[in-house]
């Protein structure tokens, strides 16, 4: 009975331990929501700071792999990593930047902000309330749950439908929205979904 008790509270502290990564990570996801008012602002001045920051963190990491750590930098990526991350190349944040700078640099204003708020929103949203609802499991997705890909499919439609003002567009970028966070594609749907999202966006869009 103890050994039991003892393994429910290691089980529970590591769900616990779980559920803060996931909370820290979706928080720099959600952060990125705020990059479509700088853009509209200072377009250039951002992308080249993003893509700075994205060189900065790469060599960070880089380092980190090597046994050197980078003040702050390496903190908050320790501190963000997966269990899958262990002793890796953590690519979520590099992918996530190299997805916004892309779909800033393809297509319009309107069509790339909506992109990124689905990456931010939708994707931001998803594997949280997977974590934490997601008791039944879709087959062949690596692990993503229902409830993710409906909160989703929910978080993209209402981000763009506050944008855009058209309920068609909302409707078809988010069903697209879900069904690319479906893709067993791990940190690569950081790069897809701005992107194609995005492109549906400006074809769409008046």
């Amino acid at each position: 009975m103890k050994v039991f008790s003892a393994l429910s509270g290691i089980t529970f502290k590591r769900y616990v331990n779980d559920i803060k990564k996931e909370l820290f990570r979706k928080t720099i996801h959600l952060c990125s929501a705020f990059v479509p008012f700088f853009l509209s602002r200072a377009f250039v001045p951002t992308v080249v700071f993003l893509s700075c920051t994205a060189v900065l963190y790469a060599v960070s990491e880089v380092l980190r792999m090597k046994g050197k750590s980078v003040p702050l930098i390496s903190e908050v990526t320790e501190a963000a990593a997966r269990k899958r991350d262990e002793n890796r190349f953590v690519l979520g944040p590099l992918t996530l930047v190299c997805g916004i700078v892309t779909a800033a640099l393809l297509w319009k204003p309107a069509a790339a902000a909506i992109g990124i708020f689905a990456l931010a929103f939708g994707d931001g949203l998803a594997s949280l309330a997977g974590k934490l609802f997601g008791s039944v499991r879709i087959p062949g997705t690596s692990g993503k749950t229902v409830a993710g890909s409906l909160t989703c499919f929910t978080a993209i439609f209402c981000a763009t439908y506050v944008y855009s003002h058209t309920s068609y567009v909302a409707l078809v970028i988010a069903a697209a929205g879900m069904f690319t966070e479906v893709l067993p594609l791990r940190d690569f749907d950081n790069v897809l979904i701005p992107v194609l999202l995005g492109g549906i966006a400006q074809v769409l869009l008046p």
